[in-house]
Order: structure tokens, then C-alpha cells, then sequence
């Protein structure tokens, strides 16, 4: 007779073969296109036409959105699925439904269920769990965020009740264009024909991109813009700090007021939603036993370093666990700057440009590496750190837990950069239970197909 013990142990194993599954599929590398995953989704049934999406795509902020449209619907007593990228520690945070994370068990089934059907991508085959699991769970509405871009994204096999872009800015270069109206482009891809399509994005080339593929595709256009901020989000006060999330939240409640027709939710449901909304890793506080603050910001590009950038200066509130939803906190010190800056960036982001953002912000920088074969060299980072604020201490290490003890004695700490970087931080300070294997390699973009 099998054990408690032993069937845990069976089971943990078959998910460990499940992740080394997963893993080995970055054989093939990033590639752009629908055939793989519309041939995958006809394989088991085609779920994605049993579910209702809101489709999310965006250069900054298509997480936080996400996060809070999920929010609202479900305090409205939808039962709603989400589907993120990347995770910060366990595969599983990317396949949620009510905020529940998709147990071991589902991911060794589904896995066991789609594995030989063709030769899909990592995010290609994820893609398709997802909409098999959400289908099983009889999901009322899926919170659906886009990969890379839009157009050739995986994603983009679903029809939806309403497309959303929240901005369009310069990242993945290399993939989606060197200029922002080719970006945008690919982010537009995401219109359907007839869909209502919601954007913040204000910029003159990449917002008259938006406009020409509704146009082409006779989808209704609202434009929500900094001026829309008082009217959308007087519903309740937002855990989530910045004025950049006070736009996402006007973006999230013009997306609800689209879908008003055919999904009705109250002003309670609203106010309920955007009180308790929660997305770790976004200006996230961690008060340690010590007393130590440490702000945690997955500020993973210039527009992001930006964002955190007037945060700081302005002493904007951050988000606190350990506090009621709705009450806040003040980033910075006495002085409104940090005490020391703890930062690691991919090297195939703009690095120079995020150091010269960052780095005056702090007297003491620490540069790491970032767990991921991408990771910038911390002595290059130093580098563009000295040249952007010449009187900082200036320090490289070898990990984030030889920088965390570098800093023990200082009062505020700012963790920023790669959102990996952000997860390895929520495993050292305990915010998080490790998994029992690194998951965070299933984030890699790997060469490939393209």
C-alpha cells in the first residue's frame, strides 16, 4: 500500500519531469506566427471558442492592467482566468483562475495531454494549456496578456470581446521593430474585425498606427488618456502606487465600461476590485524583521525606469503588504532619494539608458547579474552607473544575495531592474516558497525560429 509520503513524492517527481518538459522545448526557440498554435488548439478541441477574452498587449503595464481587470470581474462573481508572463518564482503563477494558481497536478496533466502533438515553442505550448485548462474550469471571462508584440503572438489565435494596448515603447527591438510605429504595429495586430479596441497610448506616430488598423478593421476606438485619470478612478482608492497605475486603472475601468452591454458590473463590484487588487514586484515595500525597507520595482526598461524615476522624486506611495487595502506608504527616505540601489538588467535592454535614469537617484549602487543567460555584466553596468552619477559608491557583485548583504545596515533599499531579478529577490526575502527546481529558466527567450 502506497504512502501519504510516497504519493507526495511521486507527485512532486512527476512535475519535475513535467518542468524538464517544458524546459526542453526552448529547443525551438522564440518563433512568430499562428500555424503551430492554431494546429495545437484544433488538436484538443479548439477551446479557445468556448471562452470569452479580453485581449491585453503593450510595451509597459499590460501586467498591472490585467491584474486589475481581473479584479473587478471576479468581485464581480465571474469566475475568471488569467494568463500572465513572465512568472517571478513558479511557472504556475502564469495559468491562474480566481487567483488561484494552476495546481502541479493540472500542469503534469496537460502537459502529458498536448506533449508529441507537433513541434510548439515554450510559449506556444503554454499558450494551449492555458486555454485547455480555462476551458475546463468553465472560465466566465479570460484576462488574456500577450507574449512579445501581438500580431504574430500566439495569443493572437483568439477573437475577443475587447482588445487592449496600453502603450507602445521602445523594447524588443529586435523582434518587433527599431522604430515605434513598427511596434506598434505589431501591437495592433491584435484588433479584430468589429472589436472595440481600448488604448492610453498618446504618442502622435504610434497612436495614429492604432488608429489606422481600427479604421481598417471598423473596430470603435476609445482613447483614454492622462486627462481621463479623475474620471476613472474616483471609484476607490488603488494598492497599486504610481501615477502610471492611476492610467492603468482608467484604461482597466474604460475597458469595463466598453463591455458594459454585455458584461454588467456595478460601481461596488469596481470599487471592490480596485481596493484589493494585487501584482507583486510593481513598487512592491518588504519591511524586514530589522526594519529595513526594500522596494521591489520590475522596472525592466527605459519607460519603466522612467516610471520609477518619478515615483522616488515625487515620494509617490508604495504598496504594502502588511498594510489594509487602500492604505499606503512613501517611497524614499527622509531626503526623497533612496539610501542604495540594488540593480540587474538583461543585457538586450537598454542598458546605458536605464542607468543613466537610475543611477542619480542613489549615492550607493550595487550592480548584479540577473539569473538568465541574457544577464548584463554588472562591471558594464558599473560602468554606465559611474559616467551617470560620478559620485556615487559604485559597486559590482557577484549575486543579489552578496548585494542584500552589502546593504544590511541601510535603512531603504531599491531592488530594480529584470522582473527575474524581482523574483530571485521575493525568494531571498521570503516572500515567496522556492520551488523545488529553478522555474525561472522557463522565462528564457531562447535564438530560434523567428
Amino acid at each position: 500500500m502506497t504512502s501519504a509520503a510516497e504519493s507526495k513524492s511521486a507527485s512532486h517527481a512527476a512535475y519535475r519531469r513535467a518542468v524538464e518538459f517544458l524546459n526542453g522545448l526552448q529547443v525551438f526557440g522564440a518563433r512568430f506566427g499562428l500555424e503551430t498554435a492554431r494546429q495545437l488548439a484544433a488538436s484538443v478541441g479548439n477551446p479557445q471558442h468556448k471562452l470569452r477574452f479580453i485581449h491585453v498587449a503593450g510595451t509597459n503595464g499590460k501586467g498591472s492592467t490585467c491584474a486589475m481587470l481581473e479584479s473587478i470581474y471576479r468581485a464581480a462573481r465571474l469566475r475568471v482566468g488569467l494568463f500572465t508572463s513572465p512568472h517571478l518564482v513558479s511557472f504556475r503563477e502564469r495559468i491562474q483562475v480566481n487567483r488561484e494558481l494552476i495546481s502541479q497536478a493540472d500542469v503534469v496533466r496537460l502537459v502529458d495531454e498536448l506533449r508529441g502533438r507537433g513541434s510548439a515553442t515554450l510559449f506556444e505550448f503554454t499558450t494551449i494549456m492555458a486555454l485547455r485548462y480555462f476551458a475546463e474550469q468553465s472560465c466566465d471571462l479570460v484576462i488574456w496578456e500577450t507574449g512579445l508584440g501581438g500580431r504574430l503572438d500566439a495569443t493572437n489565435i483568439v477573437t475577443p470581446l475587447t482588445s487592449v494596448i496600453t502603450n507602445i515603447g521602445l523594447d524588443h527591438q529586435q523582434w518587433l521593430g527599431d522604430t515605434l510605429e513598427k511596434i506598434a504595429a505589431e501591437k495592433a495586430g491584435i484588433i479584430k474585425p468589429g472589436v472595440p479596441v481600448v488604448t492610453t497610448e498618446e504618442k502622435g506616430g504610434p497612436l495614429q498606427v492604432i488608429q489606422a488598423v481600427a479604421h481598417e478593421q471598423h473596430s470603435p476606438l476609445t482613447l483614454v488618456t492622462s486627462d481621463h485619470v479623475s474620471r476613472f478612478t474616483f471609484h476607490a482608492s488603488l494598492p497599486l502606487p504610481g501615477e502610471h497605475q492611476q492610467l492603468n486603472a482608467a484604461l482597466a475601468l474604460a475597458t469595463v465600461e466598453v463591455l458594459q452591454s454585455k458584461i454588467p458590473v456595478g460601481k461596488k463590484s469596481i470599487r471592490e476590485g480596485l481596493a484589493n487588487v494585487n501584482w507583486p514586484g510593481r513598487m512592491q515595500l518588504v519591511i524586514r524583521p530589522s526594519g529595513q525597507k526594500i522596494l521591489l520595482d520590475g522596472a525592466h526598461n527605459p519607460d519603466g525606469a522612467e516610471m520609477l524615476r518619478s515615483a522616488l522624486r515625487t515620494g509617490a506611495p508604495v504598496s504594502d503588504p502588511a498594510r489594509p487595502a487602500g492604505s499606503t506608504k512613501h517611497a524614499g527616505s527622509e531626503t526623497g532619494a533612496p539610501a542604495a540601489l540594488i540593480l540587474g538588467i538583461l543585457s538586450d535592454k537598454n542598458c546605458r539608458a536605464m542607468c543613466d535614469i537610475l543611477a542619480p537617484l542613489s549615492t550607493r549602487i550595487l550592480l548584479v547579474p540577473v539569473k538568465s543567460e541574457r544577464t548584463a555584466a554588472p562591471a558594464e553596468l558599473a560602468e554606465f552607473c559611474r559616467k551617470a552619477n560620478p559620485t556615487a559608491d559604485v559597486t559590482s557583485c557577484a549575486s543579489l544575495s552578496e548585494a542584500l548583504e552589502r546593504v544590511a545596515r541601510e535603512s531603504f533599499v531599491v531592488i530594480a531592474g529584470s522582473l527575474y531579478l524581482i523574483g530571485e529577490a521575493m525568494e531571498l526575502l521570503h516572500l515567496s516558497a522556492a520551488p523545488e527546481q529553478d522555474e525561472k529558466s522557463l522565462n528564457e527567450w531562447k535564438p530560434g525560429r523567428l
